[in-house]
């Protein structure tokens, strides 16, 4: 069996590394065994770029989150605001800023996909945030890898491998670590595993994991009041980033005299806490392996995990060190649980797999929203009296604001059912192929409500508050109502995601040394959407005229506002006069039958050649196209400036890859150095806008064209000379430039970079071991990462700089028999690192990596 032959392979690999450890042979570099084509292949032997960092490694590097591996990975960076919230990018494929109110149903569909084993688990708006416990490896394969890997690879696919049983062996160990965060709090973890042999051809695997990491931000006191709200700002202000407020972004009534309005103050006294961000991780795994005969066997694995999160793990630069001030309680509870099945087999002379998956995840997420004060204009229409907050009321109001503490409770389910069936022909044909078929389908319902507590004291012209909210009728909704007290706006969709596809690579021996590979895949892809995006004044059902006890069309006419025409519950009469007015565009398009599905099919292409001029050196040449779905859009049909309107459905972005790489083992294989250069057009690049010119709503659009050129490698030395001593180092260089604008906005600008795309990246790691008295073994292990300089959208006005930083970590430890244990200190020089960095509220809001962190991890095993 393949399966066998590749276990076998990584025990002798790791048997002569550590034979070579022990200077009892030449020292040679690790191999590891991959499945990035789907066969199961030495890193060395495939002409493609893969960055593999094995089990010893992830363990070495104590590996155990989302961003504990990408910091590994040099052009592989994620943006995101902490647990459970980022999202991978690839070579700077990037251009928006991920965001809660955009995230989910409405959210971007991701371009890089997420596989654990065997199965994909990209999901828009949040990756599944997997612990890395009992992880065989972490494949990262950078570039389109669409044809084997379908829509969400269009910049690269990020691999967790866990191990599988072992028939026959029983081993079990155990794994406790503690912590300490300098001015923060101790975390934590503990890691079991078991491998339990049941009989001669049966297996249980099992792994048990509890990980609580302290907190190390501070919510400190604060206090604002809407007095600070964009609609009272005059053009022109400066924004931190540089750009000035226009004249569309401008408060209207930024001239009135404000001296007569009382501004109720927001404090948070009652939040104030140090290191309020804390998370858990808990699960466990349980995987069987059945050899049913000699030609077929049998796994089933199942996961289940859950994320808890307290607290937000960005910071406010114009605060003291790690300081936040927020008025509404931050929390997150996100898990999942996942059965996989993969079923392999000869038939004839064909190697089947049939691979299957269904998740089930579930978040609730509490979002202090009480930035949105900053952007949003309209804000006050909800939280001030009428007298103040409508442009009738002159330039002299008077009245009462409330306080804008804004919140917005989020409700997800997602589901993913999957299948994949796929056949290889033998590896050691001159013709060898790998082809076959895939479905998915993914199901995401979110419910996000956007609550302002403020709009239940407002005097609404005679009104104690808004009236009660319902859904529009006759569309799905998850509740029928009425809304709860201060939900102001709810979104409501059910997001279906259904791909199918068919695809095939075929590699030529042309002869000895050289060889060609030619690939493509066939797809078809819908996304639905049903439901609506429901918001005040009417723009729900179950509301009309008499509710509010008076004519709404009297009361607005003349005001440079809106009309209503007929009762509120009539969505399909209801007559808009002001495209800027709060949710018109939603509620026009759901009027209008606005369509509800985004769908595209075609054909991808993939060529490959490569050159073997003698062992250990490899040469390939790559062309290879992929792409990202379409989606639709909530303002869709909002008309913008010279003719312009918003789409209903986004067009697919499409990049085309032009690589060439290689992989070279010299010095007898004591030095290994890998690497690509590469040119990528993008076309049509999605991203997100918001732009009071063409409509007062977030939308999404193929806003550009873009070009991205770079140059990446590793490098890995383990000399004969110094038994003991390996040499690990990575590198990156990225130059990205939007080369045409394709929306008629000045949000995105001919010759600025994408996002997230620092022009560097590298770190370097040297770890010495050497043998002491008694059968114990030392080791050493610094280590340095860099990163350059990057911004963090390719939206004007929510671009920010993101810093480069160093860090700089330690270990070293001691191994017995059976245990080990190990001191380590990871940024040991307590660096400000920038991961991430979000203006789209007109407020820096900086990820900042874990400060100076100390602790000890101690192993045991049978």
């Amino acid at each position: 069996m393949l399966k066998k032959r590749a276990l076998a392979t990584t025990i002798l690999s790791s048997a002569a590394l550590a034979t070579a450890a022990s200077g009892l042979a030449a020292a040679q570099v690790e191999t590891i065994t991959v499945t990035a084509t789907k066969r199961e292949s030495s890193t060395q032997t495939i002409p493609i770029a893969v960055n593999a960092l094995g089990e010893r490694t992830l363990d070495e590097l104590r590996v155990d989150v989302f961003t504990d591996y990408l910091q590994q990975l040099p052009g592989v960076t994620a943006g995101g605001s902490g647990p459970g919230q980022n999202t991978i990018y690839i070579r700077g494929l990037a251009s928006t800023t991920p965001n809660l109110t955009t995230a989910g149903v409405a959210g971007l569909a991701p371009n890089v996909a997420f596989y654990l084993d065997e199965q994909p688990l990209a999901q828009p708006g949040r990756n599944l945030d997997v612990y890395a416990a009992d992880i065989n490896r972490v494949e990262v394969l950078p570039g389109p890898q669409g044809t084997l890997y379908g829509a969400s690879s269009q910049a690269g696919t990020v691999r967790m491998i866990t191990n599988e049983p072992v028939i026959g062996e029983f081993e079990a160990s155990a794994s406790f670590g503690t912590s300490f965060t300098e001015n923060g709090e101790m975390s934590n973890n503990v890691e079991a595993v078991v491998n339990f042999p049941v009989a001669d051809n049966f297996a249980l695997r099992g792994v048990v994991y509890a990980d609580n990491q302290g907190g190390y931000i501070d919510n400190v006191a604060g206090t604002r009041t809407a007095r600070e709200s964009a609609r009272f700002r005059p053009a022109g202000t400066m924004r931190a980033n540089g750009v000035p407020v226009n004249n569309n972004r401008a408060g209207f009534q930024a001239a009135s005299d404000l001296t007569g309005v009382t501004f109720l103050t927001a404090d948070n006294s009652g939040l104030v806490e140090e290191d309020f961000n804390d998370t858990t991780y808990q699960g466990f795994r349980v995987s069987g392996l059945w050899d049913i005969n000699a030609d077929f066997s049998l796994r089933v694995t199942h996961t289940q995990q859950s994320l808890e999160s307290d607290g937000v793990f960005f910071s406010d630069p114009t605060l003291g060190d790690l300081e936040i001030q927020r008025y509404e309680q931050d929390e997150l509870e996100d898990s999942f649980h996942n059965t996989a099945w993969t079923l392999e087999g000869r038939l004839g002379m064909l190697d089947a797999v049939y691979t299957g998956a269904y998740t089930d995840r579930q978040t609730d997420q509490r979002v202090d929203y009480s930035d949105y004060l900053f952007v949003g204009q309209y804000l006050p229409y909800y939280i001030c009296d009428g007298s103040v907050s409508y442009p009738g009321a002159g330039n002299n109001p008077t009245g009462t604001c409330q306080a804008p503490n804004l919140y917005v409770r989020s409700t997800t389910e997602t589901t993913v059912f999957t299948q994949e069936l796929r056949f290889t022909t033998p590896e050691d044909r001159r013709v060898r192929a790998t082809f076959g078929g895939f479905y998915s389908d993914l199901e995401l319902a979110e419910r996000n409500d956007f609550t302002y507590p403020g709009s239940e004291n407002i005097n609404l012209f005679g009104l104690n508050g808004f009236p009660d909210n319902f859904p529009f009728p006759g569309v799905y909704n998850s509740d029928p109502g009425p809304f709860p007290a201060g939900v102001i706006f709810r979104n409501d969709v059910l997001r279906t995601d259904l791909q199918m596809g068919l695809f095939g690579e075929v590699t030529f021996d042309l002869n000895e040394q050289f060889a060609l590979t030619l690939g493509a895949r066939a797809y078809d892809i819908e996304v639905d959407m049903e439901g609506g995006a429901n918001s005040s004044f009417c723009n729900s059902s179950g509301v009309d005229e008499n509710a509010f006890g008076t004519n709404i069309s009297d009361l607005y006419d003349g005001d440079g506002s809106f009309t209503f025409i007929g009762t509120c519950n009539d969505a399909a009469r209801i007559t808009y006069t002001d495209p800027n007015a709060p949710g018109i565009p939603a509620a026009a398009a759901a009027a209008l039958g606005a369509p509800d599905t985004a769908s595209t099919d075609g054909v991808i292409y993939k060529a490959t050649g490569e050159w073997t001029p003698r062992e250990g050196i490899l040469l390939y040449a790559t062309y290879s196209e992929g792409f990202r779905p379409g989606l639709l859009n909530r303002p869709g049909g909002a008309a913008g400036p010279n003719g312009f309107t918003v789409p209903f459905a986004l067009d697919t972005d499409e990049v085309t890859n032009y690589e060439f790489g290689w992989k070279l083992d010299l010095l007898d294989n004591q030095l290994r150095f890998n690497g690509n250069a590469f040119f990528v057009d993008v076309q049509n690049l999605q991203t997100t806008i918001f732009d009071p010119s063409i409509t007062n709503l977030f939308f999404s659009d193929n806003a550009a064209n873009a070009e991205i050129r770079g140059v990446e490698g590793d490098v890995t030395w383990a000399p004969s000379d110094m038994p003991g001593l390996t040499v690990t180092g990575a590198f990156s260089f990225l130059d990205t430039e939007i080369t045409e604008v394709l929306t008629p906005t000045n949000d995105v600008l001919v010759g600025s970079e994408l996002a997230f795309a620092p022009g560097f990246q590298g770190n370097i790691r040297a770890r010495y071991e050497w043998d002491l008295e008694n059968g114990l073994r030392a080791h050493v292990m610094p280590q340095l990462m860099v990163s350059g300089d990057s911004v963090s959208d390719v939206v004007e006005i929510n671009k920010i700089d993101l810093e480069g930083y160093t860090m700089v970590g330690f270990s070293t430890g001691l191994t017995g028999d059976q245990w080990s244990i190990e001191a380590f200190v990871d940024n040991l020089t307590d660096e400000r690192a920038e991961l991430s960095n979000n203006f789209v509220y007109d407020r820096e809001r900086v990820t900042i990596a874990r400060p100076r962190t100390w602790g000890v991890r101690v192993r045991v095993q049978y």
